[in-house]
């Protein structure tokens, strides 16, 4: 078992200790908590997005953005690590990229109006339809999937680590970060990839569910799922963005 998803790693499920069946993690406890930590990011993200927009200066949001971005990560790196910790560290890390994400939303929208809301829509409308399609037998997550899927998220960190390295001496990556044509192509390349990682996360957390893994697992499962989803929801922004801007 494989999964791009960086929080869901190949012995994430496997390793867990078995318990009895009604401490169990479940498929329906996983949706249930995932919606949760969903509602949780909504809040800080409503909160952020009226302060921008009562303002339209981005260093009203600027703080808490980069005040998110930061303590996500931290909480994400110690939930990946302490995957017993996932029904606090969860909700915590969805409450800090609440903040992030209204922040950059407010952002978008003010020079691209409706954006937001757009990709929104096509991230749920991403999500349900590959579900359907996953559950349906449409997609199935073979091992050659996931071994594609898995070269093509490693390669897309890489690009996007050499940027960051790059950024900090004034250069950065040529095309993919403009409205081109290479940079649409990349970016849509990108959302691509962060879609199909989502079959790879219900791969997992199924399989998490049949092999008895523990209650708590049900957290980090929606954890890794809710990670993805917000890869993609800035993904399909920002290509969205590039194709606004053209």
């Amino acid at each position: 078992m494989r999964s791009g998803n960086p929080t869901l790693t190949a012995k994430t499920f496997t390793l867990q200790e078995r318990v009895s069946s009604a401490d169990q993690m479940t498929i329906q406890g996983t949706v249930n908590k995932t919606g949760f930590l969903l509602f949780l990011v909504m809040i800080p993200a409503i909160w952020t997005w009226d302060r921008f927009m009562a303002v339209g200066n981005p260093a009203a949001v600027t703080p808490f953005i980069a005040g998110g971005a930061i303590g996500g990560f931290v909480i994400a790196i110690i939930t990946v690590f302490k995957k017993t910790w996932a029904p606090v560290t969860a909700p915590i890390y969805a409450l800090a990229e609440g903040f992030v994400l209204g922040g950059i939303s407010a952002i978008f929208e003010y020079s691209y109006p409706g954006i937001a809301f757009q990709a929104i829509g096509l991230t749920m409308g991403t999500l349900f339809s590959l579900l359907f399609a996953y559950k349906s037998g449409l997609i199935k997550a073979t091992e050659n999937f996931k071994l594609g899927i898995v070269a093509a998220t490693g390669g897309i960190f890489m690009v996007y680590m050499v940027s960051m390295v790059l950024g900090f001496f004034g250069m950065s990556v040529p095309f993919i970060h403009e409205s081109g044509l290479i940079g649409i192509g990349f970016s849509a390349f990108v959302v691509v990839i962060a879609a199909l990682n989502l079959v790879l996360d219900f791969d997992f957390i199924e399989s998490g569910a049949e092999n008895g893994a523990p209650k708590y697992m049900e957290w980090y499962g929606a954890f890794g799922l809710l990670v993805t989803l917000i890869w993609l929801y800035l993904e399909i922004l920002r290509l969205l963005a590039k194709l606004r801007s053209r």
